[in-house]
């Protein structure tokens, strides 16, 4: 098993022309948990930024230049301290990792989407090469230290036009099984699947080999982009995983009733983007203090963000509406939610180089 928790970080240059990243790090005070002393420090534990929006593409259409230097610039201006890439493919994870490589501050996942899981292809030679291919990947980029979880893995009912039920379960399984060799924590997708979700993460990741009852002692994980119910969020925490919060948890207020009854202790704060941003139509919207200059992207300028396409910077609005949820500071909401985050994936404490 490969023991990633005690792996080292160094950092390689990478030689491409979609983004130029700072690695100057800001010379700030902290205590011994890290904290800053008297500021909001963020870790978005899951953004999109492969997305062809951060290129200037939207819907096949060229608007404008490439901007995701920009995006992060704006995020590290914003209290960003930290970003988790995610990838949904494994040629996507490659080059998530290849990004994550030119920040110190950002990090990636490797997993195969569910609406992906037909890259699998259709024999088992085929599945067999392709799970090497991201044992290979991950193990690489763990030594390295870029990489912190495996995902984004789990099931989506919603778009079963991409990838059947079938496929998706076997997906799934295929991957808990090497997360749970590389003991790696785990990035999940759950959308609209009822407890199919839950019922395999307890037969195929958290089973027992005994007759005993209890939970092996895993890396454990996060649901990310959480929207169901309390009963079932609270099933997800009696297994010990995080509960991700973005814009797509804070539409309705069923949706802020579910937060607002979770502990902080075990939420982790995501923007999803470019997708889940906080919209004026939604329930959350009310507490939301924080406003970005946004323009179209037909009419884009550089210092502004693009109207409904969500960057890190807006994970500000989601700890906003948590914060006015639960009567406590911003800071507050920040702060924990960032050492949540860096009890679940240890790498994010390793020495920036």
């Amino acid at each position: 098993m490969l023991d990633w928790k005690t792996s080292g970080r160094r950092r390689n240059s990478m030689s491409s022309t979609s983004i130029t990243a700072s690695k100057s790090i800001l010379s700030l005070s902290t205590d011994s948990d890290g904290d800053v002393e008297g500021k909001a420090l963020y870790v978005d534990i899951g953004a999109n930024l492969l997305d062809p929006m951060y290129q200037g593409s939207y819907r096949n259409k060229e608007r404008h230049e490439a901007d995701l230097s920009i995006v992060l610039q704006r995020a590290w201006s914003n209290n960003l301290d930290q970003i988790i890439i995610t990838g949904g493919t494994l040629e996507e994870c490659k080059k998530g990792w290849e990004l994550a490589k030119t920040d110190p501050r950002l990090f990636s996942t490797v997993g195969v989407h569910p609406t992906r899981c037909s890259e699998f292809g259709t024999t088992d030679e085929s599945w067999k090469e392709h799970l090497e291919g991201m044992r290979d990947l991950l193990r690489e980029g763990v030594e390295e230290g870029s990489i912190v979880a495996m995902g984004e893995l789990g099931l989506d009912y919603a778009r079963l036009e991409f990838c059947d039920v079938k496929l998706q379960k076997k997906g799934f399984i295929a991957q808990l099984q090497l997360a749970k060799e590389l003991n790696l924590p785990l990035f999940l997708h759950n959308r609209d699947t009822g407890t199919d979700l839950l019922h395999i993460l307890k037969k195929h990741y958290f089973q027992t080999d005994d007759d005993s009852g209890k939970y092996p002692t895993r890396a454990g994980g996060v649901v990310h982009s959480f929207d169901d119910t309390l009963e079932l969020a609270q099933e997800f925490l009696d297994l010990g995983l995080y509960i991700g919060i973005n814009g797509c948890s804070l539409k309705t207020a069923d949706n802020l009733q579910v937060v607002k009854d979770l502990p902080l202790e075990k939420m982790l704060l995501e923007t999803d983007c470019p997708w889940c941003g906080i919209r004026a139509t939604h329930a959350g919207w009310e507490h939301v203090k924080t406003s970005f200059t946004t323009k179209t992207e037909k009419k884009y300028e550089a210092g502004c963000c693009v109207k409904s396409r969500s960057e890190p910077c807006h994970i500000i609005q989601v700890a906003e509406v948590i914060a006015g949820l639960k009567g406590i500071s911003v800071e507050e909401v920040a702060n924990i939610s960032r050492k949540n985050a860096k009890s679940l994936f240890p790498q994010l404490l390793q020495l920036k180089q």
